[in-house]
């Protein structure tokens, strides 16, 4: 099954890709990086 995730590179929907990928389901992941930095915290 696909399933899109809105909001995927944020801290909830990041942990539910993972999730849903390790019960099988197809990802796309969406997000605009609005808030996004180039460097990791």
């Amino acid at each position: 099954m696909k399933v899109i995730v809105t909001g995927g590179t944020g801290y909830i929907g990041s942990h539910t890709i993972v999730d849903l990928l390790e019960n099988g389901f197809e990802v796309v992941c969406i997000d605009n990086l609005a808030r996004s930095t180039k460097y990791p915290i």
